[in-house]
């Protein structure tokens, strides 16, 4: 069976909107379940296995899929973290490498060790498309997954809009390199960036441009995955970070109520996956 799962994440919940309030992780878990997500992501970026083990008996009793997202520093710290995933039934480890040589082909024996590592403990793991690490750029990127064809992808595309500043509207060129990179993405990650800003308010009326393009791409992403699997799930990770990602005023506070959006995104990826056929 083919079938979407929705997540959010526990850093994007950190808190959750403008008010700037951190609930506590029970109430944390209780929303996210109750607003329909299937799983919450724990970002070692933002917290520490500590936190993901005092979340962790919350998120089991809301029935949510924990995904690991993991920023190893050297190359041999991803295992420890491959086992902690593999013991709290994590679907996949999502790598953003911390370990970042300038030469390519210094690069490739660091993500084939870790796939290598992956393989050996019996942990997937996928490469988010992602700034300041390993896959920092767009053009590597694609250099790398034409040296690698076993390496899989988790796509958030916002870090390459930013890094590429890709004008609007984007050239077919550009177009059909974002592209290959959804051909090889195995899941999906949800916030919508302009060439300039990670992170856009959803409502603003000029920012609407680039919203329909994100929702294009996860479209074009959801519909090469499903020609592509038989079975299995189809994740989407809403992660629409507090500040600095989002967007402040000169108060300090938030332009628009982060929640509310990621309910919106999840509501048009569901929508999406519904057009594309459905759970099947």
């Amino acid at each position: 069976m083919r079938r979407l799962q929705v997540y959010t994440s526990l850093w994007a919940m950190q808190p959750h909107d403008q008010t700037g309030v951190k609930l506590p992780y029970d109430q944390v878990c209780d929303m996210v379940a109750g607003a329909g997500f299937d799983g919450m992501a724990i970002d070692l970026g933002a917290s520490d296995v500590e936190v993901a083990h005092a979340v962790r008996p919350h998120m089991e009793r809301n029935n949510l899929t924990p995904l690991i997202v993991a920023f190893p520093k050297t190359v041999e710290s991803l295992e420890d973290t491959l086992k902690m995933a593999k013991d709290f039934g994590a679907p996949f480890v999502d790598v953003i490498g911390q370990v970042m040589p300038i030469a390519l082909d210094d690069m490739v024996p660091v993500i084939e060790t870790w796939m290598e590592m992956s393989d050996k403990i019996g942990m997937p793991i996928q490469f988010e498309t992602h700034r300041n690490c390993i896959t920092n750029d767009l053009y590597t990127m694609l250099q790398l997954l034409d040296r690698i064809p076993e390496m899989r992808v988790c796509a958030d595309l916002s870090h390459y809009v930013v890094d590429r500043e890709f004008w609007y509207p984007l050239s077919d060129h550009d177009l059909g390199l974002i592209s290959r990179v959804l051909d090889r993405s195995d899941s999906f990650q949800g916030r919508v960036a302009s060439r300039q800003q990670i992170q856009l308010p959803l409502d603003f009326p000029q920012h609407q441009k680039w919203v329909e393009l994100f929702k294009g791409w996860w479209r074009e992403g959801m519909t090469s995955w499903r020609d592509r699997n038989a079975k299995g799930d189809c994740i989407f990770l809403c992660e629409l970070g507090p500040p600095e990602y989002a967007m402040t005023g000169p108060d300090g506070k938030e332009l628009s109520n982060r929640w509310e959006e990621s309910l919106k995104i999840k509501g048009w990826v569901e929508d999406i996956w519904s057009d594309l056929g459905g759970d099947e």
